[in-house]
């Protein structure tokens, strides 16, 4: 049987927003699958069909005794996944990259706020000449101009 402690942080973890999130992440990304495989099915499949004159239905017809191998059927979701990770780079990873690249700019662009105190190593102000923790002195941080 599992510990008290267990079963309570397993509800917690079910009803925290990080179980919420993935769930509606989830729902969200299959609602995105379907509309992307209905593009392919019933616009892009048909216009590049029209352009080769090929049915993809019928592509690629192998029989080996009486049962049909259908590529055409194949090469749609091989279309369908290109699509569809064209759409996930280009609407979710690479803006994401983007914010991720300039939080990460700003971040070390911002002048440091805090220093070690060289007696008791603890974080301090920059701009202290005594340190809360140690009392020590400590000599100020001059003005660094860029």
């Amino acid at each position: 049987m599992a510990p008290v402690g267990a079963l309570e942080d397993f509800k917690k973890f079910l009803v925290t927003g990080n179980l919420i999130t993935l769930a509606v992440a989830f729902v969200v990304g299959l609602a995105i699958v379907a509309l992307i495989g209905a593009l392919v099915s019933d616009i892009v499949n048909p216009l590049i069909g029209a352009a080769g004159h090929i049915d993809f239905s019928h592509l690629g017809i192998l029989t080996i005794n009486g049962s049909n191998l259908l590529g055409g059927a194949l090469l749609g979701a091989v279309i369908n996944f290109a699509v569809l990770m064209l759409v996930v780079f280009f609407l979710i990873a690479y803006p994401y990259q983007l914010y991720t690249d300039r939080k990460k700019a700003r971040e070390a662009a911002a002048a440091p706020s805090t220093r070690e105190c060289p007696a008791c190593c603890n974080q301090i102000s920059v701009k202290a000449t005594r340190c809360g923790f140690c009392t020590s002195s400590v000599s100020p941080v001059s003005a660094v101009k860029a």
